[in-house]
């Protein structure tokens, strides 16, 4: 068994396509349109979907908005420097809503982002760092 992917649903495709894909480096890996049951799924990720999990995008064609609820948490992605990923997702205009810096009770430098709908995603750095700054999260 292995996990295949994550599913979100998004209220504007196009502009989550251009989060994953442009701000995170993902690549598209499939997109299939379902006009009987009005919506599209997009298939994102770092590798084909035989080596590693993906994201699923999906977008209903007849809904603007979703609540997200109180029980998701994140997606994680590992980045070489997370304060550097923070710097340059600020530059480009996205959310930074966790600066980068040690894990709270840990070592592990971490941060958070958001998408454009609000879904959290963490940066993980994949050095650990030392640190004795706490964090808030």
């Amino acid at each position: 068994m292995r996990v295949l992917h994550t599913m979100i649903r998004v209220s504007d495709l196009e502009k989550s396509i251009n989060f994953y894909v442009n701000l995170l480096g993902m690549k598209i890996l499939r997109r299939n349109e379902y006009p009987d049951g009005r919506f599209t799924l997009v298939f994102l990720g770092y590798n084909d979907e035989t080596l590693g999990c993906s994201i699923e995008l999906t977008f209903n064609w007849d809904i603007s908005a979703y609540n997200l609820g109180s029980a998701y948490g994140h997606i994680a992605i590992e980045v070489d420097d997370a304060k550097q990923e923070c710097l340059r997702i600020k530059k480009l205009g996205s959310k930074v809503v966790r600066d980068a810096g040690p894990m709270k009770h840990g070592t592990k430098v971490i941060a958070f982002i958001e998408d454009p709908d609000g879904y959290k995603i963490e940066l993980v750095e994949s050095k650990v760092q030392i640190n004795s700054e706490s964090s808030i999260f």
